[in-house]
């Protein structure tokens, strides 16, 4: 059964059992990157077709989302392992980024989002990444956060400009600046 009724009254479960209110920063958090991880759901069917590399990077992408949403969601001390990031997750966004850069032109201003439907869902996961990226950085105040979570958050946003500006230029398109 999909509904179990038990957060009706506002309330929903951590790994591990216990109770929080549903705005909890750890929900705030988690939920967010839920939201980042639907928004890069829709961005990789949208460049399926043109380009499988980057395609299957966005769903290695999702799949590391989950776990940030695992390890957001949890509880200090459980009896059992949760899975964790690669050690190479924050590298290989990294290598992504340089292999994207060297393509592109360099800019002085700031990029206005468009260009394209793909490369303007760039720009809407980069947000909502940034937004995720605070929401880590307040519960942090208060709870222990893996410095690999923020790290890999933080690169991820990059990731998303410059596949937002590689979606346009490949296309011989021109990026539109405020000036």
């Amino acid at each position: 059964m999909i509904y179990t009724k038990t957060g009706d009254k506002g309330t929903t479960s951590l790994v591990g059992g216990t109770r929080v209110l549903k705005c909890d920063d750890r929900v705030e958090a988690y939920g967010t990157v839920d939201e980042l991880n639907s928004h890069v759901g829709l961005l990789a069917e949208q460049i399926r077709q043109e380009d499988a590399v980057y395609y299957d990077f966005l769903k290695k992408v999702q799949h590391n989302l989950f776990i940030v949403q695992t390890l957001l969601a949890t509880e200090k001390e459980l009896p059992y392992e949760l899975p964790k990031l690669a050690s190479d997750a924050v590298s290989e966004v990294e290598a992504a980024i340089d292999s994207l850069q060297e393509t592109l032109p360099k800019f002085r201003h700031f990029i206005i989002p468009g260009g394209n439907v793909a490369s303007a869902q760039c720009h809407v996961c980069r947000t909502v990444c940034r937004r995720a990226e605070r929401c880590i950085v307040r519960l942090a105040q208060e709870h222990p956060v893996a410095e690999d979570v923020s790290c890999y958050v933080n690169r991820l946003s990059d990731f998303f400009f410059v596949l937002s500006r590689h979606l346009v230029v490949s296309k011989g398109q021109e990026e539109s600046f405020f000036e």
